[in-house]
């Protein structure tokens, strides 16, 4: 494969970017990086190729492809390698796609609004706005807390998009509202994740950012 056909548009400290590097690292594709960090060229021709404007964004050659889990599953079949992110048996393929939601929209998605609450500003936040984020992460932690008995991974048999998925999204949960220690599943099933060689070194090449995360990241840990 031409190593310059494949770029991705992201920043590091973006969750939904950390799911598509995942993704790329993983299978040891390549790629080339282009930082989203508001600077010209760089943010015009990102601006040209996806008007709505939210990364990460693939391209291949004059193919745009947006959105993390379409980025996966486009490259599960234009550019595939030795670890199947997206099963190639139906019923497993569907668990991992269920999964994959799971953990967009229940869990990323409140820990994002406890995010954009927090950068209102004091004196700026929305009490029901948070109170909403809290109680769907309390009921998303349990629910995938019993999912997680006695599963190394969450859906599929093995490593798979929805993990892609999960990494990001549990650690950036644990950082916005904590994940209750008594979920030692979700807890065990987080550390696997952290320390997946694909994950981490995503998670390393957003380090030099953390400072920016609104609610404060962890010095002592992740």
């Amino acid at each position: 494969m031409d190593e310059t056909t494949l770029a991705l548009f992201a920043h590091p400290l973006s969750s939904f970017c950390q799911k598509a590097l995942t993704a790329l690292y993983e299978n040891d594709t390549p790629f080339t990086f282009h930082m989203l960090d508001g600077s010209d060229p760089v943010a015009s021709r990102f601006g040209a190729l996806w008007p709505i404007g939210k990364f990460p964004v693939l391209t291949d050659n004059d193919r745009v492809v947006p959105e993390a889990t379409i980025i996966i599953e486009y490259l599960a079949v234009h550019h595939p390698g030795p670890s199947l992110l997206i099963p190639k048996n139906a019923d497993a393929a569907v668990e991992v796609r269920w999964l994959d939601r799971v953990f967009d929209n229940y869990v990323s998605i409140p820990q994002q609004r406890l995010v954009i609450d927090a950068m209102r500003g004091e004196g700026q936040g929305d009490p029901k706005t948070v109170s909403e984020a809290h109680a769907l992460l309390d009921k998303s932690y349990a629910w995938l807390d019993r999912w997680m008995d006695g599963r190394e991974w969450a859906a599929g048999g093995a490593f798979s998009m929805a993990d892609c998925a999960a990494a990001p999204s549990l650690l950036y949960a644990d950082w916005s509202y904590a994940i209750p220690e008594h979920f030692a599943n979700l807890h065990a099933y987080r550390r696997r994740l952290l320390a997946r060689p694909s994950y981490a070194r995503a998670l390393d090449e957003a380090r030099p950012y953390r400072h920016m995360f609104p609610l404060g990241a962890p010095t002592d840990r992740d």
